[in-house]
């Protein structure tokens, strides 16, 4: 019996150690294709950990002396740069193999991101909502299409230089025919998880690899982690400086895999907010989301069927004529 239940398709519109911590952060980068040391292809940071933990937790890193030999240029092997390479090949590797379940989710996510009207979207009653309102507005999305769809917040305890933290993602379940379900786990800000300090040129290319916006299995998800945090390593390893333990495959692996609070209907405990200065990284992780996904989706067409790719033209033929300043607006100032 077929396994794939296939939900509706439907979209509804609508210098010194501060260097160096600063540096571990992670910055708030555009999405681009150029190269660069650590900086291309990185969107900005929106990890639901609270920054002022993770500082704390970075100044200690450096000042125990865990930084190893420092020397403030980014440098990279021939060696290193074959290795990281054949990461990136086997990220690609694990992005495309999708089946038609993963393959509708994934048209349906960039469909109605690119949907979202900045303007109009549900803000979070919090001031600093760490892009909660950009995943509020994707799940009902995705409700009204049709899936499953809730907010997920975990929250891990310190297991020995493991650092705890919480984390907020979205995931679908898809109820099979036979009975069985499968759940789907939607990380807007995925790349993200995985900037590091001083990266070499290569890393970038792998960074580059990973999906703008997680939309697969568990599985395949501990793929991607396993191959993201030893190419972590590789780059550090040319500078001579250790995995820091938020980089760690425990550490990440707790953020989507730790005992999570599903919310259903997370709207209905949320009301419209006025916008204010607060929500204005959220507007700009939006833009450079779309950004991003408009890319992808250029970049796969030619990988895909018509009928895969008519619900994401249109979608994309909408977002392209938009007015001249919007469209600036979204590219984040980018040519």
């Amino acid at each position: 019996m077929d396994r794939q239940h296939r939900a509706p398709v439907a979209i509804h519109g609508g210098g010194g150690r501060e260097l160096a911590s600063s540096s571990w952060l992670g910055g708030f980068g555009g999405c681009s294709s150029g190269g660069g040391g650590g900086g291309g292809g990185q969107l900005a940071g929106f990890s639901h950990e609270s920054e002022h933990d993770l500082s704390i937790m970075v100044r200690d890193f450096l000042e125990n002396g865990s930084s190893g030999n420092e020397s403030w240029c980014s440098s990279e092997s021939d060696s290193g740069s074959s290795d990281l390479a054949s990461l990136a090949d086997k990220i690609l590797l694990y992005k495309h193999s999708v089946d038609q379940y993963e393959s509708d989710l994934v048209t349906v996510v960039q469909s109605s991101i690119l949907s979202i009207d900045e303007a109009n979207h549900q803000f979070d009653k919090s001031d600093s909502c760490s892009a909660s309102c950009i995943r509020l507005s994707l799940v009902k999305l995705l409700q009204s299409s049709g899936y499953d769809a809730a907010i997920c917040a975990t929250k891990w305890q310190v297991v020995g230089k493991i650092p705890g933290g919480e984390h907020e993602f979205i995931d679908v379940i898809n109820h099979c025919e036979d009975g069985c379900s499968e759940r789907y786990i939607i990380d807007i800000d995925f790349r993200s998880h995985f900037e590091i300090a001083r990266a070499v040129r290569s890393y970038d290319v792998v960074l580059r690899a990973l999906p703008p916006v997680y939309v697969g299995s568990i599985s395949k998800l501990k793929q991607l982690l396993q191959a993201m945090v030893e190419a972590s390593r590789l780059s550090l390893k040319q500078n001579s400086m250790p995995l820091p333990p938020w980089r760690s495959l425990a550490y990440l692996q707790a953020k989507w895999e730790s005992t999570c609070q599903r919310v259903v209907r997370p709207y209905e405990q949320s009301t419209k907010q006025i916008y204010s200065s607060a929500h204005q990284q959220c507007s700009g992780l939006l833009r450079r989301l779309k950004s991003c996904i408009a890319s992808e989706i250029r970049a796969g067409m030619l990988r895909k069927s018509p009928k895969t790719d008519r619900k994401q033209r249109l979608e994309l033929k909408r977002w392209r004529n938009s007015s001249f300043n919007d469209r600036c607006r979204d590219f984040g100032g980018m040519v």
